[in-house]
C-alpha cells in the first residue's frame, strides 16, 4: 500500500517547477539585508535598483543559489541513480564511500595544505583534496568488488562500508594532529555550506548537473527494466555491468563535485527521490528529472532557512538539512511500516 496517493505527472512537473522557481526567488530576496521579490525580480532582468540591492543580487546571492540549485540537483539525482542500481529505496549516496573518501582528501587539505588556503584555477586546495579523495575511495570500491564474473552489488555495499570506516579513522587521525584553527575548519567543512560559492564554482556544479540531465533519456529505461532483476534485465537486453559501471562513475563524479563545492550535505540524496517516488511511482523517466527539482528546491529553501534563523550569523546546510530531513523521514519509515 503506498503512503500517498500517486498523482497525476502533469501536476507533480507543475508543482515541483513552481516550487523552484519561488524557493530560487526566496533564496535570493531573504538574508541579513531583506529584498522584496519584485526588487530582486527587477536586479536579474537588468534594472537598476537603489543602494547596493543590485550588488547584492548579482555578486553574493545570485551564485549562491546557482550552486545550491545545482548541488541539490546532482545529490537527489544521484540518489535516484543508486536507489535504482540497488533497487532499494533507501540507498544513500554515501554507501559508495564517495562522502567519506572527500572528507579524508579535505581533511588531509586543511592539515598538510597550509590550511587549504592555496587556490588552483579558483578552487581551494580543499575542493581538490575532497573531489579527489572522493574518486579514489569509489575507484577503491569499485575495483574490488569488480570480477571477471562482473560487478557484485553486494560486494559494492560492504566495501563502501569498510572504506568509510577506514575514511572516518583516517579523518580521525587528522583530527589529532591539527591544531585549533585546523579543528575548526574541519568541523564546519564537514557540517556542508555554500558561504564560499561564487559563480566559477556554481558553473563548474552546473556542467555536472547538466551531463546528469543529459544521461537521464539513457539511464531510465535501463534502470526501469533492472527493476525486474538482473537476470531479466539481461534477457530483456541490458547491458547490467555497462549499465552499473557508467552509474557509479557519474555518480561518483557527482557527488565528488558536489562535495568538494558544498561540505557533507546530508539527506538530500535520500529523502528527495524517496519522496518522488512515494508521489509518482518507480518509472525512473519521471522519477529522475522530479527528483532534480526537489533536490534543487530543497537545498535552497534549506540555505535560505540558514541564513535567516539566526541572522546575520549563518548556520551550516548540512545542519539544517540533517536536523529537518532526519525527523521526517524517521515519520515516513514509521508511517510506512504501520501500513503494513
Amino acid at each position: 500500500m503506498s503512503l500517498v496517493k500517486r498523482t497525476a505527472p502533469r501536476f507533480a512537473w507543475f508543482t515541483l517547477s513552481g516550487l523552484l522557481a519561488l524557493s530560487f526567488l526566496v533564496a535570493i530576496a531573504f538574508g541579513s539585508v531583506d529584498l522584496s521579490i519584485v526588487d530582486v525580480v527587477r536586479a536579474l532582468t537588468g534594472q537598476p535598483l537603489e543602494g547596493y540591492g543590485a550588488a547584492i543580487v548579482h555578486s553574493i546571492r545570485l551564485p549562491r543559489a546557482l550552486l545550491a540549485a545545482s548541488v541539490g540537483a546532482i545529490l537527489a539525482i544521484s540518489g535516484a541513480y543508486l536507489q535504482g542500481l540497488f533497487r532499494n529505496p533507501l540507498a544513500d549516496p554515501s554507501l559508495i564511500g564517495v562522502t567519506a573518501g572527500a572528507s579524508v582528501g579535505a581533511s588531509v587539505a586543511i592539515v598538510f595544505g597550509a590550511g587549504g588556503l592555496g587556490f588552483v584555477s579558483g578552487l581551494s586546495l580543499v575542493s581538490l583534496g575532497a573531489f579527489g579523495g572522493g574518486l579514489l575511495a569509489v575507484w577503491l570500491v569499485y575495483k574490488v568488488s569488480s570480477s571477471i564474473n562482473g560487478t557484485s552489488v553486494a560486494t559494492m555495499l560492504l566495501m563502501g562500508i569498510a572504506v568509510s570506516a577506514l575514511a572516518a579513522s583516517l579523518t580521525g587521525l587528522m583530527d589529532y594532529f591539527a591544531d585549533n584553527e585546523m579543528l575548526r575548519r574541519l568541523s564546519l567543512w564537514r557540517m556542508g555550506g555554500l558561504d564560499g560559492a561564487n559563480y566559477w564554482r556554481a558553473g563548474i556544479a552546473a556542467a555536472v548537473l547538466l551531463v546528469m540531465l543529459l544521461s537521464m533519456g539513457g539511464f531510465s529505461r535501463a534502470l526501469n527494466t533492472l527493476l525486474l532483476g538482473e537476470s531479466q534485465a539481461r534477457h530483456l537486453g541490458v547491458d547490467v555491468e555497462r549499465l552499473k559501471t557508467r552509474l557509479i562513475i557519474l555518480v561518483a563524479a557527482g557527488v565528488g563535485v558536489s562535495v568538494a563545492m558544498a561540505g557533507s550535505i546530508a539527506f538530500v540524496g535520500l529523502v528527495v527521490p524517496h519522496m518522488v517516488r512515494l508521489w509518482v511511482g518507480p518509472d525512473h523517466r519521471l522519477l529522475l528529472p522530479l527528483s532534480a527539482l526537489g533536490g534543487a528546491s530543497l537545498l535552497l529553501l534549506a540555505d535560505t532557512f540558514a541564513r535567516v534563523v539566526i541572522a546575520p550569523t549563518e548556520l551550516p546546510v548540512g545542519l539544517v538539512t540533517a536536523i529537518l530531513g532526519a525527523p521526517f523521514f524517521i515519520s515516513l519509515l514509521k508511517s510506512r511500516r504501520d501500513l503494513q
